[in-house]
């Protein structure tokens, strides 16, 4: 069965903090990273064209079969960076939700990111709020990547709001924002929400 898709979703915990509000109306939306493509899905309903690109077969496969009724909605299996590089468009809207953002170093993919915004357009991305002294690049092994074996170890790019600020401010974005959005469940890690302007 697939997901209601009936609200954007920044942090996981259902109605907690912003939706889709956050990237304004776009026209074209990326979304890197984008699992079951909930928040993909959420957009083209509304009417914008959308290209979520996922690393894993299985999850883009599983994505297509849940929204194969949304003509604007196309599922790229890709890794982010290999995507940026070969596409030759621009978006009114990138954003990541617990997505290849944090699964990428953003000296690779900051870059890149600010080649295939268009002017004034918005770049966001949500994870979550590190825990105090986990910041930088931290291995996270699993069998949570479908479709690419039995064991997986990858990095994970955990840095402060102010950190993550600052960097995308180095790599041109403006009117950057960056803070917590504090989880209901008390002494539970919050999710880190951070945007920037093309």
């Amino acid at each position: 069965m697939r997901p209601a898709a009936e609200r954007f979703d920044w942090t996981g915990i259902p109605g907690n903090g912003p939706g889709a509000e956050v990237l304004g109306r776009p026209a074209t939306a990326l979304d890197l990273g984008p699992a079951e493509g909930e928040n993909a899905a959420v957009l083209a309903r509304a009417g914008a064209e959308v290209v979520a690109v996922d690393f894993s077969p299985v999850q883009v496969a599983r994505a297509r079969g849940f929204w194969a009724d949304l003509p604007r909605l196309q599922f790229v299996e890709a890794e982010a960076c290999a995507f940026l590089d070969r596409e030759t468009r621009t978006f009114d809207a990138v954003y990541s939700t617990w997505g290849a953002v944090w699964f990428t170093d953003p000296e690779e993919l900051l870059p890149r990111v600010r080649r295939r915004l268009a002017p004034g357009g918005v770049f966001a991305f949500s994870q979550r709020e590190p825990a105090v002294g986990t910041y930088g690049a931290q291995p996270m092994g699993g069998r949570w990547l479908e479709g690419r074996g039995d064991e997986l170890t990858v990095l994970r790019w955990q840095h402060t709001a102010e950190q993550w600020a600052d960097l995308l401010k180095r790599h041109g974005f403006e009117d950057v924002e960056a803070g917590v959005v504090a989880n209901p469940e008390a002494g539970a890690l919050g999710t880190l929400l951070v945007l920037g302007r093309g």
